[in-house]
């Protein structure tokens, strides 16, 4: 009985490379497998629709077995029946593809790509799926071959080509008996590309009438025209106008156009200049955003309210602020749904949104009970205030917005800070300050194995921001409130949390507050900081070193509260930006074997659009004096308050009242005593224990030689050893390849370079994801 003749250019397809494998029994051996080279890859957009119809079919490329795909060695593996994921099919043998890779790559052995190496000899003992004359099998020339491919008719020109290929995973799923009728060319594969999708014909003939008419032949205009006016009654003659103005109004069928547009609006980046140019109807002032908000032209009106809404605000006392503000969020909230506020033209309906937090979390300022206390309520929900400042400031892009926003935020948010730090102030002075003085002893986080991680000027609320980046991440992320030395300012902050902090201390009279290493070692310098820290074992990390993954060691990274001092507000629009930096050095470290990364930090700041208020101290009384602190002279009458310096009790200093500040203008400062700068938030980082289901444990490690044998405990299932010089990076692999654990639990490593004997390494275990699921430090060829 004769074969069934495919359906379509895809089971062609499948079928044709399968039949690579044909062989004389009588003269040959069976391939071991069949070699599909690409050099241009233009088969790669549906090798994964090809893999439903070929289950053999293997992909050189990254490690993905979902895809069946992986590099050469993951793929002799597979062929070797060692892939527990992949059942070989003993009927046919397996198929690799091999894109970005000719033909010519595997002749040339010599020459061949490290990573390519381990497949090269499958060339002769396998087989090459291609043409007669040995060449790859290009689209081009397997649609168009009556020797191996389809025989069909295919224009060959450069547009054609090109469509072709951008069309080619609808043109493999064509009826054969259609396309064998049909002349393939540029329109027809753009019609096929076009995927029958009217609405976003008509939305790109919207936004751009002419270069959508002229990038459209004849036949395809006309089949244009006809869609428009039997699916949603309109003559494209009309002009694109008359069809904005409908988009506008979505009635009838124009509803799910707009709901369409709406999805993807930057697609169509001058519709809505095209809706501006329309006449748009009477507004109702009572209309709500489901009934008009499709014309820009109403949002416009309602931001122009809302602004002069919000610039009422400063004559308005702050209860009344807040009531207004709650409002105008009732008012003005449904706009954010629309479209107008993802393309960015209604930024004070998006900053309202924070505002409003802003008005919630300030209705009572802090100021009950004692210190304690104080933290407790700020680390629940002060500390939102904070934080929705900073939002609704990056709603300020343009100076009109930002003195609305900046109104609001002096009306609402300022007295209540003004409070909770008089009333902290009261507190201080009364008994002692948060804080503290120097106890002549590491901080409490130096325990173990970890890598500290010091970033300057992580207030709180940018510090829970961190904490939730890094749990998105798939981090353990700890939160340790921490009050930070007085004053709050980095070189008297800074030197609190390092881990050698027993060793530095005070000497009277500094008075820009810069601590000294004890012991008359000098000034605490980066030179003497790096020299005490290697002194005590610890390891600096500079830039993106990672270190060894083990040990102890301090790095430091960000720079917001540089951020803060040269760009005064405008900070609010870099923090998201410099915290996403901060979490992916996180990663790296943990990724490079770290157990724990403590991030630390020395202060906080107020930040205050439009200027902090003003403390007059003359000149005359100071030997210093910074934004919110001053060093007074020696028998000079001041009425600020005074508190000991951290650093050595027998010296003193003044801090602002409130928050206010000794230098005009400043919209960000810190060295006073407020939540904002003292009150901070210390993260212990971890993986998640989630992501690593193996329990594994290394119980022995035996070195006879430069080999070692490896004996793990519980689970070591679908894990491999390693030994590397650099724990997280597998470029530092000192074997020739990890090797899986045996059915004992045990698996042998030779290091076959005999010159490392007797060097420090890091035996780890891996998961099948590659993930580190254990480490230990070794010795090469010393029992561990």
């Amino acid at each position: 009985m004769a074969a069934t003749e495919p359906d379509t250019p895809m089971a062609a397809l499948a079928e044709a490379v399968r039949r690579a494998a044909r062989y004389n029994a009588e003269a040959e051996c069976a391939p071991h497998c069949i070699l599909w080279t690409d050099r241009e890859s233009q088969w790669q957009p549906i090798i994964p629709a090809l893999q439903v119809l070929i289950p053999e079919l293997l992909v050189f490329g990254a490690y993905d077995p979902e895809h069946r795909a992986g590099p050469a060695i993951w793929l002799r593996c597979a062929l070797a029946g060692a892939v527990p994921e992949l059942t070989p099919d003993v009927q046919r043998p397996p198929i690799i593809y091999l894109p970005g890779v000719g033909r010519q790559d595997l002749r040339a052995v010599e020459n061949c790509p490290d990573a390519l190496k381990p497949l090269a000899e499958l060339q002769y003992r396998g087989v090459i799926w291609s043409q007669l004359n040995a060449k790859d099998w290009t689209v081009l020339a397997f649609l168009m071959s009556g020797q191996g491919g389809l025989g069909l008719e295919v224009s060959s020109d450069r547009d054609s080509k090109a469509a072709m290929l951008l069309a080619l995973s609808q043109v493999m799923q064509e009826p054969l008996s259609v396309l064998r009728d049909k002349r393939l060319d540029a329109t027809y594969f753009n019609t096929l590309l076009t995927g029958g999708d009217p609405v976003r014909d008509l939305l790109l003939w919207i936004d751009e009438p002419e270069a959508f008419r002229q990038a459209r032949g004849e036949p395809e205009w006309a089949a244009f025209e006809s869609v428009c006016r039997s699916t949603f009654a309109f003559q494209p003659k009309d002009g694109a106008l008359a069809a904005a103005g409908k988009l506008a109004q979505r009635s009838g069928a124009w509803e799910p156009i707009w709901q369409r547009y709406c999805e993807a609006p930057q697609r169509y980046p001058h519709i809505p200049a095209q809706i501006r140019r329309v006449s748009a109807p009477l507004f109702d002032m009572f209309a709500d955003a489901a009934t008009v908000g499709g014309w820009p032209q109403w949002n416009e009106t309602q931001e122009n309210v809302l602004r002069a809404d919000l610039s009422t605000l400063a004559s308005l006392a702050p209860h009344q602020a807040r009531e207004k503000v709650e409002k105008l969020e009732a008012e003005h909230s449904a706009r954010r749904g629309l479209v107008w506020a993802e393309l960015g033209e209604a930024p004070l309906a998006r900053a309202l949104e924070h505002l409003t937090l802003v008005a919630r979390v300030t209705k009572a300022p802090i100021t009950g009970g004692r210190v304690h206390d104080l933290q407790a309520e700020y680390a629940r929900d002060g500390w939102r205030a904070d934080d929705a400042v900073l939002r609704a400031l990056e709603h300020a892009r343009k100076p009109a917005d930002f003195a609305a926003i900046s109104t609001a935020i002096r009306s609402l948010y300022l007295p209540w800070a003004e409070d909770s730090a008089r009333y902290l102030q009261k507190l201080a002075a009364e008994d002692r300050a948060p804080g503290g003085v120097s106890e002549k002893k590491p901080p409490p986080y130096v325990c173990g194995e970890l890598c500290v991680m010091f970033v300057d000027g992580l207030r709180f609320d940018t510090g829970k921001r961190l904490a939730a980046e890094l749990a998105r991440g798939g981090l353990d992320v700890i939160e340790h409130p921490h009050w930070v030395a007085l004053p709050s300012v980095t070189a008297t902050g800074k030197a609190a949390v390092l881990p050698v902090a027993h060793q530095i201390m005070g000497v009277v009279g500094s008075v820009d507050f810069e601590p000294s290493v004890a012991d008359g070692g000098g000034a605490l310098s980066s030179h003497n900081l790096r020299k005490l820290l290697k002194d005590a074992g610890w390891a600096y990390l500079a830039l993106n070193d990672v270190g060894a993954g083990h040990g102890q060691a301090w790095c430091e990274v960000g720079d917001i509260d540089s951020e803060g001092h040269s760009r005064g507000w405008k900070l609010a629009l870099r923090v998201d930006a410099m915290l996403a930096e901060i979490a992916d050095r996180i990663q790296a470290l943990l990724a490079a074997g770290w157990r724990q990364v403590r991030v630390v930090t020395d202060h906080g700041w107020l930040l205050m659009p439009g200027g902090l208020p003003k403390s007059e101290l003359p000149k005359a009384l100071v030997d210093s004096k910074w934004g919110r602190c001053a060093a007074i002279k020696a028998g000079a009458r001041a009425e600020e308050r005074v508190f000991p310096w951290f650093w050595n009790p027998e010296q003193s200093f003044a801090l602002a009242d409130g928050i206010s500040c000794y230098k005009r203008n400043e919209e960000y400062a810190h060295g006073g005593l407020s939540l904002q700068e003292c009150l901070t938030l210390q993260l212990a980082v971890t993986r998640n224990a989630g992501g690593a289901p193996h329990a594994a444990r290394i119980s022995d490690v035996t070195w006879k030689g430069q080999r070692v044998v490896v004996a793990v405990e519980d689970d070591w299932a679908s894990l491999v050893a390693d030994i590397r010089s650099n724990a997280g990076d597998a470029k530092s692999s000192l074997v020739v390849a990890p090797k899986p654990f045996k059915a004992n639990g045990t698996a042998s490593l030779v290091v076959e370079n005999e010159d490392l004997a007797g060097q420090q390494a890091v035996l780890v275990l891996l998961d099948d994801k590659n993930n580190l699921v254990a480490q230990q430090a070794v010795t090469i060829g010393s029992v561990t």
